[in-house]
């Protein structure tokens, strides 16, 4: 686990993102390998296959690449990538479930105890929760994905916040609040 600090826990800081929003080679290139890992962790949790996961992190790669000069704000990198790589699963879920209409040539081996429907539906849960951490507000949702997402103790998510460990867990308690109250409509 990366130490805690004020660079949001491994995501490229402010300074390296504007100079690659600016043209800056290198800074593109350190800008794409400080953001692999996350993307990817990410896609492992919303895309139905490893392979999917691959494929929308590079997807949203190749976008940062083309389109950094787009974004607005340094500190949306995050959530910008995380909202492409989302668009991607969900296509790959779409175009699945129209290949399911065309003939197969034998059935799958569901042997393991879990059915492609199975996995196609937890991947589609996982959307929705992702949807509606999406939804939250930025200081809700910086404290769920940094405790709940990526698992960081309540300790390091106060210091990478700038907050109190009191103060985390009460905005943590609200996050979590939020999260269940839209997941139960």
């Amino acid at each position: 686990m990366p130490p805690v600090g004020s660079r949001d826990l491994g995501w490229p800081g402010h300074h390296l993102v504007a100079a690659a929003q600016h043209g800056d080679v290198e800074s593109i290139r350190a800008l794409l390998d400080a953001s692999h890992p996350h993307v990817h962790r990410f896609a492992r949790t919303v895309c139905l296959t490893e392979q999917d996961a691959e494929d929308a992190t590079q997807e949203a790669l190749i976008i940062l690449y083309r389109k950094i000069g787009t974004l607005r704000a340094s500190a949306a990198l995050a959530s910008w990538l995380f909202r492409i790589v989302r668009n991607e699963c969900l296509r790959r879920v779409a175009n699945a479930r129209r290949r399911r209409h065309e003939p197969i040539e034998s059935a799958p081996d569901t042997a393991q105890g879990t059915s492609t429907e199975d996995e196609v539906i937890e991947r589609l849960e996982a959307e929705r929760v992702a949807a509606a951490i999406a939804a939250l507000p930025d200081d809700q949702r910086r404290v769920i994905i940094l405790r709940d997402v990526y698992g960081y103790g309540g300790g390091q998510v106060a210091e990478a916040l700038g907050l109190s460990v009191a103060a985390m867990k009460s905005r943590l308690h609200r996050a979590r609040s939020a999260l269940r109250a839209e997941l139960l409509r």
